[in-house]
């Protein structure tokens, strides 16, 4: 028996997801043409728009369909630059599809640092903004709804409040949260906000971009006219599908909490550390560190016991490095024995229970192995 708690990397297919797929790829046909089939499989696309965007509370004419999240965060980074936006201010637990895009666009990037529980500083931001010099043009904030390594989740209604007053642009992340908690972008007050397929139950490669109307969108994949001029290139069909049939079926994780904290107190008497416990957390995420017990070694050995978690992000070519995340909560000490445990939609509490019994009997073994190692 194999037990998957890796859904923040990428959760299982949702079989609406891969039903709708199915009808997809059966019915053929170029959304751009006017013929019987064309004209279905544009009909398939914009039922997933308007299911999509009902999981965001979004307009469905806001929303562009792109290959992916992070595609998805690029489009709104690349478009700020092009309106004029000269200084980027990122939150420090940025995914990496942010943090990177943004140090490749030629303009200044500052980071928003964060409190020891990986919540941003709001305090810091609102002075920032206070100070902001005109000549590096509207402000530009990126900051996630939810960590995808800690589950901790940002004050970003309140962050958008202080964007606004400095007539600013507010970029949110909410490719974990969505699916997770009740995601709704208006009250959000995103101007932009990504979200992807492949982390609510839907297929790989695909993602969207809502915009608000303060916000300006560039095309930068050029072509056709798809996606209403904001996107050139043939939408994918059965990936545009299975993400609306995902959508229409999500429904909050609350249920996982419950779970989760009853494992984490079983690990924390282990020695672990959860890493953002004093702050709001998705319900479905577990972040803990053990010291003198390497996050690989863990990994490892859960998977040689059948259950499957990551160390960190898994958007990190397969590596175990440092987490920037951890790092930036004052936590880079523990980075280095840090494994990330994440529910999804068809996660039981057996599976929670089965993850503490091959986790404690690895910890057990190590700690007989490497005594020298273990810290009280």
């Amino acid at each position: 028996m194999t037990t998957y708690l890796d859904h923040n990397a990428t959760s299982v297919v949702r079989p609406e997801a891969k039903a709708a797929m199915a009808r997809a790829l059966d019915i053929g046909g170029n959304p751009s043409s006017i013929h019987a089939a064309g004209r279905a499989a544009r009909a398939l696309v914009e039922q997933a728009r308007a299911e999509v965007a009902a999981l965001i509370a979004a307009s469905a004419t806001s929303i562009v369909f792109t290959s992916g999240g992070t595609e998805a965060n690029a489009l709104a980074l690349e478009s700020a630059v092009a309106a004029g936006s000269r200084r980027l201010i990122v939150s420090a637990i940025e995914h990496d599809s942010v943090q990177e895009t943004s140090r490749v666009l030629g303009v200044a990037v500052e980071a928003l640092p964060v409190d020891a529980n990986g919540q941003a500083d709001l305090a810091w931001l609102k002075a920032r903004l206070a100070d902001w010099n005109p000549a590096d043009g509207k402000p530009f904030v990126a900051l996630m709804l939810a960590n995808n390594e800690t589950g901790v989740l940002q004050p970003v209604a309140e962050a958008a409040e202080l964007v606004r007053a400095a007539d600013g642009w507010l970029h949110v992340d909410a490719i974990q949260a969505a699916g997770k908690v009740i995601v709704d972008s208006r009250a959000l007050g995103a101007d932009t906000l990504s979200i992807s397929a492949h982390k609510i139950g839907g297929p790989q490669g695909v993602g969207a971009l809502t915009f608000g109307p303060r916000a300006t969108l560039s095309r930068r994949q050029h072509g056709g006219g798809q996606e209403r001029g904001r996107r050139g290139g043939t939408e994918n069909v059965p990936g545009i599908s299975g993400f609306g049939a995902a959508a229409a079926v999500c429904d909050e994780l609350h249920c996982q909490a419950a779970w989760r904290d009853a494992a984490a107190e079983r690990l924390k008497a282990a020695g672990a550390v959860v890493m953002g416990e004093a702050a709001p957390r998705l319900p479905n995420t577990l972040c803990i560190a053990t010291p003198g017990f390497p996050s690989d070694v863990q990994v490892m050995g859960l998977d040689l016991a059948g259950v499957m978690v990551s160390a960190g992000s898994a958007c990190s070519s397969g590596k175990v490095k440092a987490s920037p995340v951890l790092e930036a909560m004052g936590q880079g000490e523990l980075s280095g024995c840090a494994i990330r445990v994440s529910a999804g939609w068809n996660t039981t509490a057996a599976d929670w229970d089965r993850f503490v019994e091959a986790w404690t009997t690895a910890h057990a073994r190590h700690a007989t192995r490497h005594p020298q190692a273990e810290v009280a």
